[in-house]
């Protein structure tokens, strides 16, 4: 899928302009994005990055990071997801980013994702959904995402955010009312980010192939 992949990260390359600054997502496709940027026949200001991985990678390239309180409202977010369905809901968090990647995509006047086609799915909830927690409340939230969702909670042990938290990923999930979820699932004290973005959900999707497809 690494064909797919770059293709759909090319594709997103036409959304950028010059002097703008970019929001830059986390992740394999994110990758490719980051590489194109560098290659562009024209500057960009800056980028504001959602993980460490990527403001080291943008750094290589000489982009210049910038962080967000000092950015302001952006005019373009590209970021990769795990799973999207029809809607353009999206399940992210598989890098454990997900937390500064809502908080750009919030900031973000255009929020384009850029998937291979094996990310596309019917309903949501075949890949478990991440959920950053508050390190002393993991149990807990775990109880009550069990009780209210019967999904299955597991520890993603060995993983530390770049926010100092950990990451429950929930499996046996059927989403078909991605926003009502994501709302209950804010709810639990403890919960830092829930890995749906269907409040905030993609505005444009490119799916890499041959032409790559825009949805």
């Amino acid at each position: 899928m690494s064909e797919a992949k770059r293709l759909a990260a090319e594709k997103a390359l036409e959304y950028v302009q010059r002097d703008m600054i970019v929001g830059v997502g986390t992740g394999s496709t994110v990758a490719y994005f980051i590489d194109g940027l560098a290659k562009l026949p024209f500057p960009i200001k800056a980028a504001v990055s959602s993980s460490e991985q990527s403001t080291a990678q943008l750094k290589k390239h000489g982009i210049e990071v910038i962080e967000l309180n000092h950015a302001g409202t952006l005019e373009l977010y590209v970021d990769g997801a795990d799973e999207c369905d029809g809607n353009k809901n999206l399940i992210k968090g598989g890098g454990a980013a997900l937390t500064r990647e809502k908080i750009i995509a919030e900031a973000s006047r255009q929020f384009v994702c850029i998937i291979d086609p094996s990310k596309q799915v019917p309903v949501l909830g075949t890949f478990p959904l991440p959920v950053e927690v508050i390190p002393m409340a993991r149990s807990l939230v775990a109880r009550q995402i069990l009780e209210r969702t019967g999904g299955q909670p597991v520890w993603r042990m060995g993983t530390t955010t770049d926010n100092g938290n950990q990451i429950l990923d929930v499996h046996n999930l059927v989403i078909t009312d991605p926003v009502a979820l994501e709302r209950e699932l804010n709810q639990i004290p403890g919960v830092v980010c829930v890995g749906l973005f269907a409040r905030r959900k993609a505005d444009v999707v490119i799916v890499g192939g041959t032409p790559p497809q825009v949805l």
